[in-house]
């Protein structure tokens, strides 16, 4: 029984660390959005475009940690407690991938080209769409995190 908690242990006491380090990039994305959305000058369009870029970059970044680690992290927890959490995540998935889509979406509208101050307009409206899909998209892990990985936690000891 010792052995199955150390195994365990071991096994999902990384995610923890791993959704931190994911929640630490939210935070850093959501820096940029709002750095963003506070801006008025359109006419600044190099350093706006600047913003822009890092901003995408954070967000591709943060958009596929979660594809790629952080859900596949929690669908394996789900699977291994055997507790109702496959069809959640299967529910709950396809409305985290339409914000996905909306997401990359906007990135692709940068297209590494410069910006005229009505391309910059433009894409300050496609800014208060990401904003929405990304609230939403929040609520959605964060529902995932508490169901999947920290309804767990009591079931796992303490490091």
């Amino acid at each position: 029984m010792l052995e199955n908690c150390r195994n365990a242990r071991e096994r999902w006491g990384g995610v923890s660390e791993l959704i931190d380090r994911w929640l630490k990039e939210r935070q850093e994305l959501l820096v940029h959005y709002c750095d963003l959305s506070g801006e008025t000058d359109f006419s600044q369009t190099e350093a706006l475009r600047e913003k822009f870029v890092r901003l995408c970059e954070v967000l591709v970044d943060y958009v596929s940690t979660g594809h790629f680690e952080i859900y596949e992290q929690l669908v394996s927890e789900a699977r291994e407690f055997n507790d109702g959490g496959l069809e959640l995540a299967a529910k709950v998935y396809p409305r985290i991938e339409q914000t996905t889509e909306v997401a990359l979406n906007f990135n692709d509208r940068l297209d590494g080209r410069e910006l005229s101050e009505e391309d910059v307009k433009a894409l300050f409206g496609e800014l208060s769409k990401l904003g929405e899909a990304l609230e939403t998209r929040f609520e959605m892990e964060d529902f995932l995190i508490e169901h999947l990985h920290n309804a767990h936690a009591g079931k796992v000891a303490p490091a």
